[in-house]
């Protein structure tokens, strides 16, 4: 339980750290094709860091219930919550990718 914990704290360290690199505008860190058609990159920049940061956050969130799991089903609980908030900031990226971009690609 805590090598899983000490990894989703690693990933979400990871996540915040490019996230904001992405939200202040270094979107060179987001693969070309995805904007290709982006006319506004400083909003693009700063909805996918937020995005980025809250996928982060879903990381570290789960890595703290795991952390304190006394049983399997707070194990379950941490999973279900990180699945959760990556299927979430998934969608919210497809969204953005849409608005901005006019398709994934």
């Amino acid at each position: 339980m805590i090598l899983y914990s000490l990894l989703m704290f690693a990933c979400a360290v990871l996540f915040f750290i490019v996230g904001i690199r992405i939200y202040r505008g270094k979107t060179e860190l987001i693969h070309e094709y995805h904007q290709t058609n982006v006319t506004d990159k400083a909003g693009y920049g700063k909805a996918m860091g937020k995005a980025m940061l809250g996928m982060g956050a879903a990381m570290a969130v789960s890595g703290g219930i795991s952390g304190f799991a006394a049983s399997e089903t707070m194990m379950l609980v941490s999973v279900a919550v990180l699945m959760a908030g990556i299927l979430a900031d998934l969608l919210i990226i497809l969204y953005i990718q849409k608005k901005y971009n006019g398709g994934l690609f």
